[in-house]
């Protein structure tokens, strides 16, 4: 490798570590694009210049929040990542602060895997103009604000009407977003490589209205009753919009997976029993 990124929490610890791994890299001849960090309560300007089209793998330092920052900074560019958890436990992140350089070892010497996780590409249309297009690793949310009443969400898969959701709200997730928001909300847990999309109402006022799996090649289209207000639609928790009853969103597959550099004796099951906190003993 001679080209890799920086993604860092903004946090003292991760930005000291940061220091010496990229010192520790400079030392092998490699070539260190490092994505500006941002505090908190500052304008984040970074994420509209992409990365150079040459890095090789980027190294994400933080949590999951700081990884999904990553992968809309890298956009639509096919650059293998991973990630490094600092605090508690991420689902994206694939290794332990204190597994650093033993796993960089691994990966500049091509000892890895790649496994690519499904994005959904995210359109808002008001009166046949786009207000918005984003790509989400974990999901799209639909959500009240604290005075709004129940949102009424009309939902649609391939053009045919599904129900209109009155709820706190609404998540479509990927596989990989089923253990985020989803989960919380009263999702299922989805493996990663299972092709399909999750539908998860908040708080629906229907206790029939549960969470429902479509395959991952259907299209969805969501609209909001009309009169509705004060109600943001949120990409991968990192950007929200304001939308009403003129708006359409289409949500699909997105062309241009997200490739996790994961090590061979790492599995899935573990980081979910860990995440979650599974008990019992090994068979």
């Amino acid at each position: 490798m001679e080209k890799i990124g920086l993604v860092v929490k903004s946090d003292t610890k991760a930005k000291k570590k940061a220091d010496e791994l990229e010192d520790w890299l400079r030392s092998k001849k490699i070539e260190i694009v490092r994505k500006k960090t941002v505090e908190p309560g500052q304008k984040n300007d970074s994420d509209s210049l992409p990365p150079p089209t040459d890095l090789d793998c980027i190294f994400v330092l933080g949590g999951d929040g700081t990884f999904l920052s990553a992968v809309r900074w890298i956009e639509d560019q096919d650059v293998p990542i991973l990630g490094i958890k600092f605090g508690e436990v991420g689902f994206l992140a694939e290794i332990a602060e204190e597994n650093l350089y033993a796993t960089a070892e691994k990966v500049l010497k091509g000892d890895f895997i790649l496994r690519s996780r499904m994005r959904l590409s995210v359109k808002v249309k008001r009166r046949n103009k786009t207000r918005a297009q984003e790509t989400v690793l974990n999901d799209v949310v639909i959500n009240r604000g604290a005075l709004a009443r129940l949102a009424h969400i009309e939902t649609r898969i391939n053009d045919h009407y599904l129900t209109t959701y009155s709820a706190d709200g609404l998540i479509v997730a990927t596989p990989t977003g089923s253990t985020a928001y989803s989960l919380a909300a009263g999702g299922p847990v989805i493996h990663p490589a299972v092709p399909g999309i999750i539908l998860t109402p908040i708080c629906p006022f229907t206790l029939t209205n549960r969470p429902l799996i479509v395959p991952e090649s259907a299209h969805i289209n969501i609209r909001l009753a009309k009169g509705s207000s004060d109600i943001i639609l949120t990409f991968d928790g990192q950007k929200g919009l304001e939308i009403n009853d003129q708006d359409e969103i289409q949500i699909q597959k997105g062309p241009h997976p997200v490739h996790l550099i994961t090590l061979p004796e790492r599995q899935y099951f573990d980081i979910l029993k860990d995440k979650l906190k599974w008990s019992g003993s090994r068979a």
